[in-house]
This record gives C-alpha cells, structure tokens and sequence, in this order.
C-alpha cells in the first residue's frame, strides 16, 4: 500500500526550514506618471535552496497548497567561485499571504526570525506598500491573526 502522506511536511519541520532559509521582505514595482516615478513595495515571502533541494520546496509549496513556481537561478557573484544554481520560491499573491504564509508563521517563531517577522507585519502598513497589501497589516493589528491562530497548528 503506498502512504497518501509521502510529500507532506509538518509545519514545524517547514518552520525549521524557514528560519533557516526564508526570508520576509519586500519586492519593489515601478510605476511612472507622466513625469513621476511611483516606487511601491510588495510583501514578498522567499525561501531559497540549492537547487539539489528543488524537491524539498515541492514538498513544502505543496504541503501549503501554494500556486506558485519554484525558479532555477543560476550563481548570482561572478567571483570565480564555482557555486551551485538555486532553486527559489516566492510568495506575494495576497490571498497566499493572508490565508496561509502569515497564519503558519504568526507567533510561532523564535530567535532573529520572529523578529524579522513581526517588523516585517509592522512595515506593511507603510504608505510605501502597495494598497491591497496594507489590509494584512489592518488585520494583524485588529487580532485577526491572533483569533485564528489556532487554523494553523
């Protein structure tokens, strides 16, 4: 009989995983006006691997039921040190962050991430992010995520 769960990660092995290699940031998108140019931000969610660990994203994008692709990118310094490609996957849909990235992570990590986190939260309500965005700030400050935080073990 073939285990239904082969692929399935915990979330405490998929925090692990974060704290390790994720990163909680922000992507920046140009827009220009007649003669402006309007920088808006973008909350990103990225963990990256080398690219021997493609699988091990698969597993946890789909552990996540995440839409999105996992990216092959080739060294990124030209310094004559021979480095491996990388595999990347990127969260910033808005739904994706909401119902799943910021639930799985709120509170529930520890040393400089939880830090990195929850500045992170704290910097989405900024003018500069792009308006969609600033309701997940909205909503982690009204408790939303606290009341829920039991959705996501």
């Amino acid at each position: 009989m073939i285990n239904k769960y082969i692929g399935i990660l915990s979330f405490e092995y998929i925090r692990g995983l974060v704290e390790g290699e994720g990163c909680f940031t922000f992507d920046k998108r140009t827009t220009k006006y007649k003669k402006s140019i309007k920088i808006e931000k973008i909350p990103t969610f990225v963990i990256q691997m080398h690219e021997r660990d493609r699988e091990l994203l698969r597993k946890l994008r789909n552990t996540l039921g995440l839409p999105n692709s996992i990216y092959i990118l080739g060294p990124y310094r030209k310094d004559g040190i021979n480095r491996g490609r990388m595999a990347k996957l990127i969260v910033r849909d808005y739904i994706s962050l909401k119902d799943k990235i910021i639930p799985l992570f709120y509170k529930k990590l520890h040393g400089y991430k939880a830090k990195q986190f929850m500045e992170w939260l704290e910097n989405i309500g900024n003018s500069d992010v792009l308006y969609p965005y600033r309701n997940l700030y909205k909503l982690y400050k009204s408790g939303f995520f606290d009341e829920n935080i039991h959705l996501c073990p």
